[in-house]
Order: C-alpha cells, then structure tokens, then sequence
C-alpha cells in the first residue's frame, strides 16, 4: 500500500513535512556544501573512475589525436623541403619538387581526419560521462534524509545538477584532450627540431620555462577566483528558486523591491568575483604571447645566422623555416594550456562541488533483518520519545500516548509546540533521540522504510500538484487504479463537481504547484490523491485549512468514513475539526500537557478551554 504526501515537493521527487520547528537559518548556514577539501588528484580520480565504461572511446579519441599530431607535424618538414626545391629564381626543380607536394595532399586530409576522430570522441565520452555524474547526483538527491533538505537551499542543489555537472564536461573532459594534445605536440616538435638542429632547439628549451612561470603564477591566482565565482553561481540560483517559487507570496506582502534588492546584492558579488577570475585569467594569453614572440624572434636570428655562417650547425633556408613554423608550433600549446588551465580550474571548482553532494551523508540504510510491515492495523505507541533538532535546543520530552486500531488521535497546540515534528519522527524522517515509537508492537527503528512509510497516507496544508494532467496527478500514489476508482476517490473528496467543469475535465493539463487552481481545488485534489491509496493510517496536518467552511464540511464527512476502521493523526488549529476525535493531545513547549476528550477538556478549563473559547470569541 503505497504511502503519499501532498505537501511541499524536493528534489528528487520527494516529499517534505513542513514544519516551524526546524533548523534555524544559521544551522541552514553553516550545514552549506563544500567541497573545498578535495585535491585535483583526487577529483581527477573520482572523474576517471566514471569515464571506465567508455575506456575505448578514451583510448581511440588519444590515439587519434596522437596521431594527427605526428602527421601534423610532418607538415613543416614537407614545406622546408620543398622550399629548398625553389630557394634561387629560376631554378625551381619541378621533379624533386612532386614528392613534397604528393606527401602533403596525403597527410592534410589524415590530418583532418584525426582531428575529427578525437573531437567526436572527446564529445561522446564527455556526454556519457555527464549522464552517469547527473544520474548518480538524482540518485543520491532520492537517498538522502529529509534534514538535509531542510538546511540545504534547493535552487544550489539544482545549480549543482544542472550548471556544475555541465561545466565539468565542458570544461574538464574536453580540456583533457586538449591537454593532451598540447603535450603530444610539445614532445614531437622537440623531437622534430632536434633532429634538425640540437642547438637551435636547445636555445627555445632554454627560454621555455619563462613562458610555463608566466603561465603558472597567472593559473595559480585564477584557481580561488574561480572556486568563489562558482560558490555565488550556486547562492543565486537558490536564492532565485526561493523567490520564483513564492512569488504571490512575496508580491502580497509588497516585499518585491526588497527582493530585487537582496538579489542585486548577490549578482553584484557575482559580477566582482566573475569579472576578478576572468580578468586573471585574461592575463594568461596575451602574457605567454610576449614570450613566444621574443623565442619566435631569437629563433629567426639563430636561424640566420646558422644560414649565413653555418654556426652554431648548418641550415638551408628550408630548414629554417621548418623551425620557425616548429616555434611556433611549440609554443602555441603553452597558449593554449594556459587557457585550458583556465577552464580546468572552472571545471574542477564544479566537480568539487558536485562530488560534495555525491559524498553528502546518506540516510542510514535499513538493517537486512528489518521488519516488513504487512497489513498493518494502526496500533501506534509512543514511549517517552525525546527530540531536539540541535543538541542545545530541547524540542519534544517525554511525548507518550497510545492510539488503539481505528482511534483518532488529535494534536493542538501553539504553533512551534512539535505537532508537526511528530509526524516527521513516526515516518522515521528524522530519529528519535530518546524512546520509541512502535506501530504494531514493532520498534519503527526495526522497520523497514518503504514498508513503515507504505502504511500511511498524509494530507499537508500545503498542497503540491507536478506538471500532468488532473488524472495522473490524483493516480500519482497508485499508479494501477482504472479511470473509474480515480473518479470515484474525486468523488469522495468533493472534487469531482469542479474537475468536470474544467476544460478537458479529468484530462485537463495542471501546471507545476497547480496553476490556474484554487488553493481549496488544489487541497481537493490532493484530498483526493490519499483517498485513492486507502492507507492503513491517516495523517492530516491542517488537511481542510485552505477549504471553505461550506466545502470544509463536506470533506470532513468523506474522512470521516475513510477514517473508520482506520488509525488517525489530525494536525489542527482549527478546534472544531477535532470535536469528534477519541482523544485530543495538548502539546505545549514540547510536551503533553493535557489530554482527552473535547468535553473532559472543556470540563477541566484549562489551556485547550481557554484557546476554544477564544476561537469562538474570535469567530463573534
């Protein structure tokens, strides 16, 4: 029997209880995600561990890129040949000439061809990688605890599966082959102009490390410009997320300009470290280029002067040029690494950031001899249930009750008391941290998840509706039933009057939180959605808070016939939702502080008379 909330929704498909007891916006703070702690030695492991199963797309698009490499470099001694064939006017030797120009046309179209190769599998085993980073961090979005989400903020959760996982593939994979290429090319023009002239090449190695110390510093300073830049990406897009997410919201309480305000506040951090990250890494280009101009203008006057004296070895005229397209070519890596360092560091900022969230705690996995509940009867026993969400902060002490089989079980209380947060401990969303809690004389710590939270079935006074039509979004918790048990669980809910009057009535599309609806037509169908599981227990936090009185009533009659024969937990401020219950728990600072009936409590006159007596003042 499969369990459904129709509260607020998470990432990953889950459910939350909202609560106004929960962390405190600096234990939200200070639980951020970080992954500062991870080495580039470390993440570059983690990323080739998920590139294994496309090893041979690794090796081809290296061999290939290899290769186009060598052929590439051919091409300069080819040209240096053929110039010597033509160096005086009118001595061109047409026939010495044919071999260089037949060895060109073949080795240009291999050299595209290689390129070709390499790119499309750098591309392909970007995107697998990509899907396997995406899937694993949705995967571990679906496992981890609901306290996680509750001092996490969603939209850099989002930011993390979505920007940052893009940005390692962009970035980290694709810059690899890049890197590879740079080096291939390195070490084969040093192998080419050694065989050449070993002096000459001797004199651009002895200035190259000028070019890698530029390089280097500038990278070094980029690396925590970029690490900042991508924290701000990750607090904007949350901060954006929470306020599309509630703009009626903010728009009635007139905190829209307030809004812009502390958004432009983030954008304008994010505008100083962006523009402070690219304009490091800005530097790195046209810093390397100075030096490759000054080995590009030695190598000419060495190569000069090797033509005209033969000292320090002797070159043709064809030669030098070879080596001045070889200097040119040596030194181009170093460019291009600078930038592609540049990038890394971007992408290694994100892939710490995501394997922060792969690495994010679990939620302790159930034992392998855990109880599975099978046609639970409700029998719900709480014993001395202690809980705090910080240590420092006692929140429920001493909480014991029993409900029998079919009881119905109500809790009142100033908002902030724990009502909720019961209910977040009896579906093990949370542990207890003193007592237990046993449904069916079974501890719930023994029980499996699936099962425990398979014998419930939950209304919220927040409703959440996803994208799909009215038909899919009441069948959403059992995904088997006929048209006609969906109609009929409308029915029972008062729903089904107004989804007829729809466009395309049952087939009519519902947009994300429930478009076009109302807030009572968003409750009803979600009222709906648990009638059409028939749990076992019913959990009803502020179920009918959104309805009107009239519709209120209604629906308070259908759960009144659901709820027979079954356990119940009725959340409530409304008093008069719960006049009928078998016993109405009282819940203050955290503890029980009355118990009994709606007339035993009247009788007695204390707290719970007084808050009804002043409801009914209030509603005069």
């Amino acid at each position: 029997m499969a369990n459904l909330y129709s509260g607020s929704a998470l990432s990953g498909g889950s459910m939350a209880v909202i609560k106004n007891d929960g962390p405190d916006d600096d234990a939200r703070q200070a639980s951020a995600l970080v992954g500062e702690h991870y080495t580039a030695r470390e993440v570059m492991r983690r990323l080739l561990a998920y590139m294994g199963p496309s090893k041979p797309l690794l090796v081809l698009g290296f061999v290939a890129s290899a290769v186009s490499v060598a052929l590439q470099l051919w091409v300069p001694i080819i040209i240096g040949e053929a110039i010597d064939c033509m160096v005086e006017a009118g001595s061109v030797n047409f026939a010495a000439l044919r071999g260089p120009l037949t060895r060109l046309a073949m080795v240009i179209p291999l050299v595209a061809l290689g390129q070709w190769v390499s790119t499309t599998c750098t591309n392909r085993l970007s995107y697998e990688t990509i899907r396997a980073l995406r899937d694993d961090s949705f995967r571990v979005l679906k496992g981890l605890p609901l306290s996680f989400f509750d001092t996490h903020p969603h939209g850099d959760l989002l930011a993390r599966i979505a920007g940052d996982v893009d940005q390692v593939g962009d970035g980290l994979l694709q810059g690899l082959t890049q890197l590879f290429s740079g080096i291939m090319t390195i070490v084969g023009t040093l192998v080419f102009m050694c065989s050449l002239s070993v002096p000459v090449a001797l004199v651009v190695m002895a200035l190259t490390p000028l070019s890698i110390l530029v390089a280097s510093q500038i990278a070094k300073r980029s690396s925590a410009s970029f690490a900042a830049q991508q924290a701000l990406q990750g607090q904007l897009g949350g901060y954006a997320e929470e306020t599309i997410s509630n703009q009626r919201l903010i728009t009635s309480f007139s905190q829209s300009e307030r809004c812009q305000k502390r958004f432009e506040d983030i954008n304008a951090k994010l505008f100083v470290a962006g523009e402070h990250a690219q304009f490091v890494s800005s530097l790195t280009n046209p810093s390397t280029r100075i030096v490759n101009n000054i080995i590009y203008a030695v190598v000419a006057v060495v190569g000069c002067l090797c033509v005209v004296t033969g000292q320090p070895s002797p070159l043709s005229v064809g030669q030098v040029q070879s080596f001045l397209s070889y200097s040119n070519q040596y030194m181009k890596p170093f460019n291009e690494i600078s930038g592609v360092v540049t990038q890394l560091q971007a992408a290694l900022a994100s892939a710490r950031r995501v394997f922060a969230l792969l690495d994010a705690p679990r939620e302790e996995p159930d034992a392998a001899d855990a109880i599975e509940l099978v046609d639970c009867t409700g029998d719900l026993d709480f014993r001395q249930v202690d809980f705090s969400y910080q240590p420092s902060r006692p929140l429920l002490r001493d909480i014991t009750f029993h409900a029998a089989p079919g009881q119905r079980i109500a809790l009142v209380g100033p908002t902030g008391c724990g009502k909720t947060t019961l209910i977040n401990l009896l579906l093990r969303f949370y542990d207890l941290k003193g007592g237990s809690i046993r449904i069916d004389g079974h501890d719930i710590a023994q029980c499996s998840r699936k099962s425990l939270r398979g014998a419930f079935g939950m209304v919220l006074q927040d409703t959440w509706l996803f994208s799909g039509t009215v038909r899919e979004n009441i069948r959403y918790g059992r995904p088997d039933a006929t048209d006609e048990q969906v109609e009929e669980a409308a029915r029972r809910a008062h729903a089904h009057k107004f989804i007829v009057q729809l466009p395309q009535g049952y087939d009519t599309m519902v947009g994300e939180g429930g478009g076009a609806l109302s807030q009572g037509q968003r409750q009803l169908l979600c009222i709906a959605r648990v009638m059409l599981t028939d749990p076992s227990i019913l959990l009803l936090d502020e179920a009918t808070s959104s309805i009107d009185t009239r519709t209120e009533l209604q629906v308070q009659d259908a759960f009144d016939r659901m709820m027979e024969g079954r356990t119940s937990l009725v959340v409530a401020h409304r008093l008069s939702t719960v006049r009928n219950a078998d016993c109405i728990l009282v819940m203050q600072d955290g503890v029980i502080s009355e118990r009994g009936t709606h007339e035993e409590l009247l009788e007695q006159g204390g707290f719970y008379a007084h808050l009804y007596a002043s409801q009914w003042e209030g509603m005069g």
